[in-house]
């Protein structure tokens, strides 16, 4: 059995989905469906059966689930904009050590979400060295949560045997729940479609033009692509980003955008909320030596033939879910 916490989110429903690709459907998912529509990443899913979070990891820890080949631990709460520290200090990074814990005592593959927001302002660069861990200094506190797992690993020296993944700006199928979270792909589509242009963020920083703003935009077919990578070779272990190594601006984005929906392009650029100048970040481009060093063999996707998949082969249909 495999099991995908966070599994009917984003890129965890994006697990199952390239999972099922392979013939496996011996999945179990766990979540917190509440009163969303995650559950609708979930219907064309192939899968043994669900579990409420509240309740797996007291199961797990009785071997109720025996046996587990792997957890693919995607689960956590990954609003940047959440406040409740006590609540993100047990739900992304004591949750998570509990469970690392038992998948380490028990032999089972462990691969865990981490964040790009890890990496702060990027004053110490965006390099997956784990020697250079210490170093970084998130700007929020979901990023710090995922920090403190990834310190706690190295230095109880877990991380030799488990793999924490560093996502960088992931965009792709099964957002729709994401609220405010949603990528600007799926943010930007539905405001073309409304009114023919999309906003942008105003720059406030005078090395990036308004729309110049950079970041390393990675598909989520190729996040997953990764994963299932990991699930196949688990002798691969340790710390790395999951981006494309590409820098590329807000502008590139919004342009690929119309161009994928036959629309001139026209954008405005609007004031940056005052509770998010300070915790902005200017730049990301992620440092992707070790994944290929590691092994991994397979080419990421460029921004404008993502974006064009998204828009043409869902956003733009009836089923618009992986």
């Amino acid at each position: 059995m495999i099991i995908v916490t966070g599994g009917a989110g984003f890129i965890g429903s994006a697990v199952i989905w390239k999972l099922n690709q392979t013939g496996i459907d011996n999945i179990l998912v766990v979540d917190h469906l509440g009163k969303s529509d995650k559950w609708k990443n979930l219907v064309n899913r192939n899968y043994l059966d669900y579990i409420h979070k509240a309740v797996f990891l007291d199961r797990l820890e009785k071997d109720a689930f025996h046996p587990v080949e792997a957890i693919v631990h995607m689960g956590a709460c990954s609003a940047t904009t959440e406040s409740d520290a006590d609540f993100l200090m047990e739900n992304n990074f004591h949750y998570t050590v509990r469970l690392a814990e038992y998948c380490l005592q028990k032999g089972i593959r462990f691969i865990n979400a981490s964040s790009a927001a890890t990496y702060g302002n990027g004053a110490c660069g965006f390099s997956d060295d784990m020697d250079r861990l210490h170093a970084l200094k998130p700007m929020n506190m979901y990023g710090y949560s995922k920090h403190l797992f990834d310190g706690w690993a190295l230095r109880s020296r877990a991380m030799n045997r488990l793999v924490s993944l560093k996502f960088f700006n992931v965009f792709g199928p099964n957002e729709f729940h994401k609220q405010d979270m949603r990528s600007m792909v799926l943010k930007g589509f539905l405001q073309i479609r409304e009114t023919d242009g999309i906003r942008l963020f105003k720059s406030y920083h005078p090395s990036y033009p308004d729309g110049g703003q950079r970041r390393d935009f990675i598909y989520v077919k190729d996040c997953v692509d990764v994963i299932a990578w990991l699930l196949a070779n688990p002798s691969v272990v340790g710390l790395f980003n999951v981006g494309t190594g590409r820098d590329r601006t807000w502008n590139d984005l919004a342009s690929a955008l119309f161009q994928a929906m036959g629309k001139p392009v026209r954008i405005e650029y609007i004031d940056m909320p005052e509770t998010l100048k300070n915790k902005y970040q200017y730049f990301t481009k992620a440092s992707m030596d070790k994944l290929p060093a590691a092994g991994y063999p397979t080419p990421f996707t460029g921004l404008e033939d993502a974006v064009h998949d998204y828009v043409t082969h869902y956003l733009q249909t009836e089923d618009p879910y992986l």
